[in-house]
């Protein structure tokens, strides 16, 4: 199933992070994604012209995390934007930051 057209689980916490195995089975999924921090973290950097065109981007990607209610990390400037995923709740991966990840890069097409 096309990841950028699931809708997020709610997670409660509880349960363990996805194994970093897992984690790198699904990264064709998600691709120019990169794994950080150990595998405990979904990170992909973009590129623009400017300040604005950045910003514009981060604002897209704020207005989905709202609607999906499950939120990256964001830092912006001048001609780039970083968008770093994990869930919070259980320090580490969730099947929710791949689809928020596939989603995001669906921003740009």
């Amino acid at each position: 199933m096309n990841l950028a057209t699931q809708a997020c689980v709610p997670c409660q916490g509880g349960i363990p992070p996805i194994a970093e195995d897992v984690a790198r089975s699904m990264m064709d999924q998600v691709p120019v994604w990169r794994l950080t921090d150990s595998a405990r973290k979904l990170e992909r950097g973009f590129e623009f012209k400017d300040f604005a065109l950045a910003m514009e981007f981060a604002n897209r990607v704020g207005a989905v995390a709202e609607e999906e209610n499950h939120h990256p990390d964001i830092t912006f400037g001048w001609g780039y934007c970083t968008v770093v995923f994990y869930t919070h709740k259980i320090g580490g991966l969730h099947e929710n930051d791949f689809v928020m990840a596939a989603k995001v890069s669906a921003l740009l097409k």
